[in-house]
């Protein structure tokens, strides 16, 4: 018999598995979409209703209230944030509620455990996409100019937080089927992330009022690193950083050295959150 036949069944090749069940990851994130919109009237249309409230909200509350408007272009540099952080807090929240969720599959059929958050990803990839094309409308609006560097950028700060949220999804949702407080602990994390990042305020205000050491380890935030990356793709090709001040312009290094390391980050803790799953994976039949 072949040690293939011999070979216990909660241990496969993890996401390289995801990888050969294409079809299946599909069927799991239809799946996930036809739920989510079952018995309701505008269905695709929430992913753009929300972020457009919460846009709102945040633009007259910061923006007209609170007078942060008087950065130029306040609206795109806002908004390239805000997209950014659904995109994570989406994917993130359910991929650690995923295997939980789907309790009754993973007990009684033999699939790749990993399926479920990255198809939680798909689905939060689904609905960032009507979000950012709301986003690059408002960019040629106000003149948008992209260098090929600055989309690359884009493009970077994008993988970043994918593999990010997967990383972290694949750590809490086997946390999560062990202990139910995981989710409280995600909620807490994804709470902070908006105020974490530079979405509702400038970079340098950070460096200015707490100092460089403090901005250093600030910019170790794989998050921070993204949402500078989506303002200098989007918000700095409006023109928008030559009626900046000289000490409020895009972070030094960015493309050179942050991007790098944001990458690197998340890449670990992808292999982090990968390595975890595995072990604990045996063990979710029993406790769900």
């Amino acid at each position: 018999m072949s040690a293939e036949l011999l070979a216990a069944p909660d241990k496969g090749g993890g996401l390289i598995d995801v990888l050969r069940r294409r079809e299946l990851l599909r069927l799991i994130v239809r799946k996930e979409l036809k739920v989510r919109y079952r018995s309701s009237v505008l269905g695709l249309l929430w992913s753009y209703v929300k972020p457009g409230v919460q846009f709102i909200v945040f633009y007259f509350a910061l923006g007209v209230f609170l007078g942060l408007n008087k950065q130029p272009n306040f609206v795109i540099y806002m908004f390239s944030g805000i997209i950014l952080v659904n995109f994570f807090s989406e994917a993130f929240s359910n991929a650690t509620r995923s295997i939980v969720a789907n309790g009754a599959l993973v007990k009684k059929i033999f699939l790749p455990r990993e399926l479920f958050p990255v198809a939680s990803v798909w689905v939060a990839m689904v609905h960032f996409l009507p979000q950012f094309l709301i986003l690059l409308t408002a960019c040629f609006f106000f003149g948008w100019t992209p260098s090929i560097v600055q989309i690359l950028g884009a493009i970077g700060a994008f993988i970043i937080v994918a593999m990010l949220s997967l990383g972290l999804g694949l750590l809490f949702a086997a946390a999560n089927v062990m202990f139910r407080d995981s989710e409280n602990i995600v909620d807490l994390m994804l709470m902070m992330a908006t105020w974490l990042s530079p979405v509702l305020y400038a970079w340098y205000l950070v460096r200015d009022t707490l100092g460089e050491t403090f901005y250093f380890f600030y910019q170790l935030n794989p998050m921070t690193i993204a949402v500078e990356l989506f303002h200098f793709a989007f918000w700095a090709p409006t023109g928008a950083v030559r009626g900046a001040a000289e000490g409020a312009r895009m972070p030094e290094n960015l493309i050179s050295l942050w991007l790098p390391v944001g990458l690197l980050i998340s890449l670990v803790l992808l292999a982090v959150g990968q390595t975890v799953f595995r072990r604990l994976e045996g063990r979710f039949a029993q406790e769900l």
